[in-house]
């Protein structure tokens, strides 16, 4: 008789190109998003009037895709360095959603439009966070 064992090793930790690929889909997701939230918010009649200067919805996008880019680059830090990297990335990426509202009420804005950008980050923060906190171990 001839027995076999059966090696048992524990799932691979995903590599960086897989975060920062799953970060990248879910970057360019958000962008969309927020653009489309953005012009159907301006289409309903709110306004993203700050200082005078109505913001565009593709700068909705690209400043999307600026933080969210930002926001990779912590991640592939916390990969490397922290303890429970997915415990610190959401952490921080929440506290830096939080953080992100600063800037809105502090604008020159109607109260309503400071509500709206406030949503677009956190639409932004929906897409981004679970994605790559899917991809830290």
């Amino acid at each position: 008789m001839s027995s076999t064992t059966a090696s048992i090793t524990a799932p691979a930790a995903p590599t960086v190109g897989s975060l920062l690929l799953a970060g990248s889909a879910a970057t360019v997701a958000a962008a969309v998003a927020t653009a489309v939230v953005a012009a159907a918010g301006q289409a309903v009649g709110i306004s993203t009037a700050v200082s005078g200067a109505s913001i565009p919805p593709s700068g909705f996008a690209v400043l999307t895709v600026i933080f969210s880019v930002l926001g990779l680059g912590i991640a592939t830090a916390l990969r490397r360095f922290a303890r429970s990297p997915r415990v610190a990335w959401i952490r921080i990426a929440v506290a830096l959603t939080v953080l992100s509202f600063v800037p809105d009420v502090l604008v020159d804005a109607t109260i309503a439009t400071k509500v709206f950008l406030m949503l677009t980050h956190v639409v932004a923060a929906a897409i981004v966070i679970p994605a790559v906190a899917r991809r830290l171990s």
